[in-house]
């Protein structure tokens, strides 16, 4: 609880600035006799890290769980606890939650997910290179404008577009492949896109990845235009590629839903991760809800056997 409103800006400034998602916990609602009070606030971070306060253990352990939820999912949430034998019911936008080692009151969190704009490089400082960058954050990529040899494209980038007009093309395209980039794009002729593609030093499936003549064929002229075509064809491949992850056809690029567990003595879920409370029996990692529920167990672990 020591940790201030302003030295929590400031860490969520810190992520925001690194690129690094975090779930933005704020109580909504306090009902007496609950410790957290309207207003109060705090980061989840991927590990299952809670820094500020929004409740005791039992409601942490919940906000945790959501909130890791949350973060796969990317969609907010309103996250409801309230005292009772551990049960929850979903609707819409918001979850309510019993938890049996409350000893009275219920609080509302919204949960709401901080996950950085899909990151879109491009090579090149050409008009199209700009309309690029200036077209493209406002439909909610994070564009980094690069020259060819410095351009580091990363795994989790969206899409690595190469506009700058045969300077450095080659060597950026092939980092882009080998790291996965899953949108890999050349602005270029067709007569001239093919001799550049079958210089690449790569083999022939990464090579077919590149869509060159970047874009959708919209007729466009003006390097405003042929920038939305290509942002046009990038939402629609991404589009195409959640689709596919939704129906089991490729693996989903967000990330993965967190595991639960079930604490033996109250019976509430309690997420899977190493900042949960939790100990070591019988070379079983047996996870907690609540210091209480832990040093119950601990003093008589053979009650819970049949739970762990």
């Amino acid at each position: 609880m020591g940790i201030t409103a302003e030295s929590l800006a400031a860490r969520a400034g810190e992520l925001t600035a690194r690129r690094e998602p975090f779930v933005h916990a704020t109580v909504v609602r306090a009902q007496h006799p609950t410790s957290a009070r309207a207003g109060d606030t705090a980061l989840l971070l991927p590990g299952g890290e809670l820094q500020g306060f929004v409740g005791g253990n039992c409601v942490e352990s919940s906000v945790r769980e959501y909130g890791l939820q949350v973060l796969a999912s990317g969609e907010p949430l309103l996250l409801r606890v309230l005292p009772g034998e551990p049960s929850h019911r979903s609707e819409e936008g918001a979850v309510e939650v019993s938890n049996p080692c409350l000893s009275g009151g219920a609080i509302e969190i919204f949960l709401q997910p901080r996950i950085p704009a899909p990151r879109v490089v491009v090579v090149g400082a050409a008009p199209v290179a700009q309309a690029l960058a200036e077209l493209g954050h406002g439909v909610g990529f994070d564009v980094e404008l690069a020259e060819g040899e410095a351009a580091r494209p990363r795994p989790g980038d969206a899409a690595l577009i190469v506009a700058s007009h045969g300077k450095a093309e080659e060597g950026a395209l092939e980092a882009a492949l080998r790291a996965g980039v899953p949108y890999v794009a050349l602005v270029a002729s067709e007569v001239r896109g093919a001799a550049v593609l079958d210089s690449l030093e790569v083999d022939d499936v990464l090579r077919s990845r590149v869509y060159t003549p970047a874009g959708l064929q919209l007729g466009a002229r003006t390097p405003g235009e042929i920038a939305l075509s290509i942002l046009a064809q990038l939402v629609q491949e991404r589009a195409v590629a959640r689709a596919h992850a939704q129906t089991g056809g490729v693996p989903a690029p967000s990330t993965p839903q967190p595991k639960t567990a079930v604490d033996p003595v109250c019976g509430m879920s309690v997420p899977a991760v190493e900042s949960s409370l939790h100990l070591e029996h019988n070379g079983v990692t047996v996870y907690f809800c609540s210091p209480g529920c832990r040093a119950a167990f601990r003093k008589d672990p053979e009650r819970y056997a049949l739970s762990t």
